[in-house]
């Protein structure tokens, strides 16, 4: 008789077991933050020419980008353009008309490897890019920064 009242009990330590178990399992799965995807690496180079006031960005591999989900930011010796460019444009302050490759709004399709852009700074625009200036190119998709370039401009 002493066994089965063994029975109850350990059947009701069971069912509390699995119960904590599937609580913390669902608790788990519910209340785990979502993962952000991440961007695939993308490399690029760049270059920045002082007697053309301009700044040359190639996509050197990796992902295919949208020009249009893109925002550039740039200093010249450390201080930011009164007038960052708008990727895509074809006419912008602080810009000479008629930027090259994906940062011109006449551009169709993913900027892929390969590619150059190029962008000329107005008189209108400052700092301009002086001889031996550094200058840091800043390309962010979505609020994440892709790439954070520097040059010494020539």
């Amino acid at each position: 008789m002493a066994q089965r009242a063994i029975s109850p009990v350990v059947g009701t330590v069971l069912l509390v077991a699995i119960t904590i178990v599937l609580a913390g399992t669902v608790g788990a799965v519910v209340f785990t933050p979502d993962v952000e995807p991440s961007i695939p690496a993308t490399r690029f180079s760049a270059t920045a020419d002082a007697s053309a006031d301009s700044i040359t960005l190639t996509h050197e591999g990796g992902q295919a980008l949208d020009p249009d989900t893109l925002d550039v930011r740039i200093t010249v010796d450390g201080r930011s353009l009164d007038h960052q460019p708008p990727i895509p444009f074809f006419a912008a302050t602080g810009f000479e008309s008629g930027p090259t490759g994906p940062f011109n709004s006449a551009t169709r399709g993913n900027w892929t490897a390969g590619e150059t852009g190029v962008l000329e700074l107005a008189t209108s625009n400052a700092p301009l890019v002086s001889d031996g200036a550094s200058v840091e190119i800043t390309v962010r998709r979505d609020g994440r920064v892709l790439t954070e370039l520097e040059v010494i401009a020539e």
